[in-house]
């Protein structure tokens, strides 16, 4: 038994959100982009031995398809496999609730993100060119500029394969 397993998504209600504005914002450096969405979707305090952790926010694209918007993990946790472990507890929630596919936008500049949806089983299908453009601040990591968005997917429930007679 992993012992990881003792991560909690907790769902918070709207009138709490505010206190987990500081999270988000670890994942998003535009407050002005995180106030306009963090009262959208669902949002999950991240809870590891009884605290708060993080946050992971999702938004609804349509009625089967759920958007991972925002995941973020304290500092002095990341590298332990928690992310991981969230996105998986993400899958089996959204499934059960008979969404078909998951998806995430992430920066071109984002290198460990690409790597970690990548491993996560999710894939690339569409790229947002000059996205980031629009933030009120250009953006950098590891010396790139932010510019597009690069969207993956990962389907939550498997399509029935038509048989052959």
């Amino acid at each position: 038994m992993s012992e990881l397993n003792y991560v909690l998504l907790e769902q918070i209600e709207k009138s709490d959100r505010i206190k987990y504005f500081d999270y988000l914002l670890m994942a998003d450096e535009s407050e002005e982009v995180v106030k306009e969405y963090l009262f959208d979707g669902d949002l999950f305090a991240i809870i590891l031995d009884g605290k708060a952790a993080g946050a992971v926010l999702f938004t609804f694209e349509t009625h089967d398809v759920v958007e991972l918007k925002n995941i973020a993990i304290s500092c002095n946790e990341t590298g332990k496999g928690i992310g991981k472990l969230v996105i998986e507890k993400a899958f089996s929630i959204y499934k059960k609730r008979n969404y078909k596919r998951m998806i995430v936008g992430t920066a071109n500049s984002s290198i460990d993100n690409l790597a970690f949806y990548q491993k996560a089983g999710f894939r690339m299908y569409e790229i947002k060119k000059d996205f980031f453009k629009k933030y009120p601040q250009p953006i950098y990591e590891n010396g790139i500029r932010a510019l597009d968005m690069l969207m993956f997917y990962k389907e939550l429930q498997v399509p029935l394969m038509k048989q052959s007679r």
